[in-house]
């Protein structure tokens, strides 16, 4: 997903000078007078956008990835790690650097209805979409907002954290980089010419910030900031990042790698698409091969790599397997794309893929009245929504609804707590005598759907696709015959992650405790 959003925040602008020679270089940063070395055992975290279990493992199985096989072999191997919801980049690694759900750290998505900014934030959807909202909003909104402005200020991130405690942290072509260090990001030419951006954006970061042509260290990587190359926003930048990291002694306590490439490809080709695993597979190598054996690689450093979400397959036939919620406009005024959303507005669409939020603007338009209007779809799973008096899910399955709120005689297997009335089996629930739960076809699914339902103020639905099905609106990226995600169902919601240099684990397979985790391994 990260790769789609760059090229859409990004190469979207500069697609549109024919030649290549308008100043697209980047200041090199020396990380040598830095002194960066970390006192304890360097962490390295590589998520790779979108890597599932099974194509993985026939990979492996193949000899098609001996990188990965080598990790696996010599490390602890998790099959089935759950993300955030929605099952969205820009949300899961919110949720990954903060130890928080949406209603804490307050990214809802990668496209939502900002209330007090009365319109829609869309941080790189799609390219239709971004040329009507404005190219100018949806960069600023990307690059500088989404840190600075919209990542809750009542949560920290790990960079923060251990920036408090004097210790180092690199981000390498992360989404979500906030931290206490200040920081430049300098804009390609062309932008600031048109005057799209400005030249720099003054940012805070971790100790080392790389985002591709906006910021890098290796020189390896002139060669990799071109337009064709998403301007640096590529695996083999972010692997270039980390090997001269390494060879030059500069390892901070934690350095966040992003591999962004393997998303597009399985957007496309669909979720067994192993190609995409091959190629990850040979940037692994080149952070191993920076030291003189990978076996000393994984004794040198606590090499974590993991996914952030998985993918489901989307049917071939556009008719069928595209819900377009476009079609709420022959009964409700729905705010046009990219014009100023006025009173005669009723509701506003934000579309995350395979999951959306319909926004209520008209207090006259009832939750019931919105969700009976989307009951009979019996490709939506689930409808759901908070009052005052909890929240509340419905499924065209069910004559009854699931109310749920935190605090209750229930317990998970995370040990939280909930109070639920209603049809459990709308979220797959099931409880035994002593009251504890067991989740189903959605793994932590009070948990992730109450963070998603408090992400933002104001009256919105939460809607949610079954498996083959996603939702569209006004100039949506669609995936027919491909895969897409978004959603709270486990194939989009599970993911692996492989552990080498440390005999530790977090304490639940869950993303949302990466954080505390990584915290007490940089001690």
């Amino acid at each position: 997903m990260v790769k789609k959003i760059v090229i859409t925040l990004i190469s979207v602008v500069l697609i549109l000078v024919v030649i290549n020679w308008y100043g697209l270089s980047t200041p090199i940063k020396n990380v040598n007078n830095l002194k960066m070395k970390s006192t304890s055992k360097p962490v390295v975290l590589v998520v790779v956008d979108s890597l599932m279990d099974e194509p993985l493992q026939k990979a492996i199985g193949e000899g098609r990835a001996p990188a990965f096989a080598f990790l696996s072999k010599h490390g602890q191997y998790f099959h089935e790690v759950v993300s955030s919801y929605p099952t969205m980049s820009v949300t899961i690694d919110s949720t990954l650097l903060t130890g928080t759900y949406a209603n804490q750290h307050r990214l809802p998505g990668l496209v939502w209805y900002s209330q007090n900014d009365n319109r829609l934030v869309n941080y790189g959807s799609g390219k239709k979409e971004v040329f009507t909202l404005g190219v100018k909003q949806v960069l600023k909104d990307g690059i500088y907002n989404l840190n600075q402005e919209h990542l809750g200020k009542n949560v920290k991130t790990i960079y923060e954290d251990l920036d408090e405690r004097q210790a180092h942290s690199a981000s390498i072509n992360g989404l979500i980089y906030r931290g206490n260090q200040d920081h430049n990001l300098h804009v390609p030419k062309i932008a600031s010419t048109l005057n799209i951006l400005p030249d720099t954006f003054h940012v805070k970061g971790p100790t080392l910030l790389s985002m591709g042509s906006l910021s890098q260290y290796s020189p390896e990587n002139n060669g990799q900031t071109n337009i064709w190359q998403e301007l640096g926003f590529n695996d083999t930048f972010t692997a270039n990042e980390v090997k001269h990291l390494i060879q030059n002694d500069s390892l901070p306590s934690f350095t966040l790698a992003y591999f962004p490439d393997l998303d597009h490809r399985i957007h496309k080709h669909g979720p067994m698409d192993l190609k995409g695993i091959e190629k990850v597979d040979q940037h692994l190598q080149t952070i191993l091969d920076a030291y003189p054996t990978w076996d000393e690689a994984i004794e040198e450093m606590t090499l974590i790599v993991s996914g952030d979400s998985s993918q489901s397959k989307i049917g071939n036939d556009r008719t069928e397997s595209l819900i377009d919620l476009t079609l709420l406009s022959k009964r409700y005024q729905v705010a046009e794309l990219g014009e100023p959303i006025t009173k005669k507005d009723q509701i506003v669409l934000a579309v995350n893929e395979r999951m959306a939020y319909i926004n209520l603007l008209d207090d006259k338009i009832t939750f019931s009245e919105m969700a009976s209007k989307l009951m009979d779809d019996s490709r939506i799973s689930f409808i759901a929504w908070k009052d005052e008096e909890g929240n509340h899910v419905l499924s065209e399955e069910s004559n009854k609804k699931l109310t749920f709120q935190p605090e209750g005689k229930y317990t998970d297997h995370y040990h939280q707590e909930w109070d639920i009335s209603g049809d459990f089996s709308i979220l797959d629930l099931s409880v035994n005598k002593q009251n504890e739960i067991k989740y189903g076809d959605y793994p932590d699914a009070l948990a992730r759907l109450y963070g998603a339902l408090h992400s933002h103020k104001g009256r919105y639905l939460v809607v949610d696709a079954k498996p083959g099905y996603e939702f569209i609106g006004e100039h949506s990226p669609t995936h027919d015959g491909g895969a897409g995600h978004g959603s709270l169902h486990k194939r989009d919601s599970l993911t692996p992650m492989i552990i080498t240099g440390t005999n530790t684990q977090p304490e639940h397979e869950r993303i949302v405790d990466y954080k505390e985790w990584i915290l007490e391994l940089t001690k």
